[in-house]
């Protein structure tokens, strides 16, 4: 045995090396854990909305091409049943292409046939809510004052006219970005609607074999809420430009077929859409019929608000969109502050994809039983603090 051999064999176990005392308490570790991963999942979002931002028509055209898959598919799968898929797609197509010409064809007559009736109406109704100001309104408002704010409207023209020339030249270049849109999203539309489940099946086969599932689920499921949710959000805004144009045929109000399809474009953006395009008729009500027919105008938008909130939505969305109202309401808003009337469009039905794929994909927990969920004062009571109290 060598001396290095007899040293080792003769030497103490080594004392084990302590392990310092953490410095910060375990909330506040907990706590710093959970806040870096937040900062982590917000900058991805944030990167998510910058690359969007750089891209937005072909976003733009993304979606509106998915939007006309999922409205237009039911039509194509029933006519290709008796004829080839690609003229059963071309049929359908322009099947929808010629309902919205229609309805624009429609409006156009009617505003062009009630025009120089409307014109009177109008200054015979502006001239009652002046005559209402100056005489019956408790805020007795003058003739001077109004034409004051006629004269400051002018002149705030006047002042930025080359403002307001610069928006409409800005404005004219948007029609073409629109048109491409349009154009871009018909082109992917076609494809979509003839061989998209070859498309996604191709998708599949490049991804690993071990994620294949996954995609599927989650694919699935998104397109499933999706579909869903356009086409029922298409159902309900022609029920609510139906029932508008029918109240407001009844009523008598001016341009019932206009608003009727302003309030149609307006169900999109959820909650406040449609009420939003409702008020606008309500003030064409009032200034051409009066203050009578703009408040029965009024309770029609809330009855119609109360027949989509309670009937349409169940009926129409079931489990398909399962977000609750305050949900939708903070989305819509969000999506506003994010991305003007794009976003609020736009923001519920992402919203409602991710949340579907995120629920089917996640592992299931525990249903809590009713003894385990407690009101803030009833857990509350019995813990150390109260004791000592």
């Amino acid at each position: 045995m060598t001396s290095s051999t007899r040293r080792l064999a003769g030497s103490r176990r080594a004392s084990p090396v302590a392990i310092p005392e953490p410095t910060a308490p375990r909330w506040l570790m907990n706590l710093a854990g959970v806040s870096w991963r937040l900062l982590v999942v917000t900058a991805a979002i944030a990167l998510v909305f910058y690359a969007t931002s750089r891209v937005q028509l072909l976003f733009i055209s993304l979606f509106l091409a998915l939007v006309f898959t999922a409205v237009l598919r039911p039509a194509v799968e029933l006519f290709a049943r008796v004829m080839p898929r690609p003229l059963a797609t071309a049929l359908a197509l322009l099947g929808g292409v010629l309902i919205l010409l229609g309805m624009l064809t429609y409006v156009g007559v009617s505003v062009a046939g009630q025009w120089s009736k409307l014109s009177d109406q109008f200054a015979s109704g502006i001239q009652d809510i002046i005559d209402f100001l100056e005489d019956g309104s408790p805020f007795r408002i003058t003739t001077d004052q109004i034409n004051q704010w006629i004269e400051n409207g002018r002149t705030w023209v006047e002042e930025h006219a080359s403002e307001l020339a610069s928006e409409a030249a800005a404005g004219a270049g948007s029609v073409v970005e629109v048109l491409t849109a349009l154009a871009l999203a018909t082109f992917c539309a076609v494809f979509f609607l003839t061989s998209g489940r070859s498309m996604w099946e191709w998708f599949l086969a490049q991804l690993p074999l071990s994620a294949r599932r996954s995609w599927s689920i989650a694919g699935a499921a998104g397109w499933y809420t999706f579909s869903g949710y356009t086409r029922g959000i298409l159902i309900i805004a022609f029920s609510d430009g139906l029932l508008a144009f029918i109240l407001l045929s009844i009523i008598g109000v001016p341009l019932a077929a206009p608003l009727a399809v302003l309030v149609l474009i307006g169900a999109f953006i959820p909650l406040v859409g449609a009420p939003a395009a409702m008020v606008i008729a309500m003030i064409v009500a009032l200034a051409a019929n009066g203050p009578v027919q703009a408040a029965i105008v009024g309770i029609g938008i809330a009855l119609i608000g109360q027949f989509e909130g309670h009937v349409l939505q169940p009926l129409v969305m079931g489990k398909q969109v399962a977000l609750h109202p305050v949900v939708i309401a903070v989305v819509v808003l969000g999506g506003t502050l994010t991305a003007g009337i794009l976003g609020a469009v736009i923001a519920v039905p992402l919203v409602a994809v991710a949340w579907t794929v995120f629920s089917r994909l996640r592992e299931p927990e525990p249903e809590l039983e009713p003894g385990d969920v407690r009101e803030p004062y009833e857990a509350y009571e019995g813990t150390e603090v109260d004791e000592e109290r």
